[in-house]
């Protein structure tokens, strides 16, 4: 369960590319996923028999947004059970959207640090609480 991919679905490069480098810094072995947008990841939930360590994902992308892309997730039997951790990781923490994304499943709601030093604190926290978390499939 713990080596399972990192899913990090973010539609700009540039946070790619830093997120990446941070998560190698940090020694986490996963591998790391990179989608664009809901769609992409959502055909690859479906499709995969992987179990993803974690969801990191930005909020306002094209084609499908991560709100409706957690929305999908909850609606589907088979990617809910999977019971896969998914953190919103966005530049608006706007009142309106965290309320909206908390409707939803999600475990945890960041707002994305614009300093260097401060991702990788996140990204630390983040990836540490959820490696020492009890999960329904670390007996599979």
């Amino acid at each position: 369960m713990f080596t399972g991919p990192i899913i990090i679905i973010e539609d700009d490069e540039d946070d790619q590319f830093i997120l990446e480098e941070i998560i190698r810094e940090l020694n986490v072995p996963n591998p790391i996923r990179f989608f664009a947008n809901g769609e992409q990841v959502l055909e690859y939930l479906l499709a995969s028999l992987e179990q993803p360590f974690i969801i990191l994902c930005d909020i306002n992308m094209p084609l499908m947004s991560g709100l409706e892309l957690r929305r999908a997730i909850d609606e589907n039997e088979t990617l809910r059970r999977k019971a896969i951790p998914f953190i919103f990781l966005s530049t608006d923490a706007s009142p309106q959207l965290v309320n909206q994304a908390y409707e939803t499943t999600i475990q945890g709601f960041f707002k994305k640090a614009v300093v260097y030093q401060q991702t990788k604190e996140q990204l630390h926290w983040i990836i540490g609480y959820w490696r020492h978390c009890v999960h329904p499939h670390i007996w599979n």
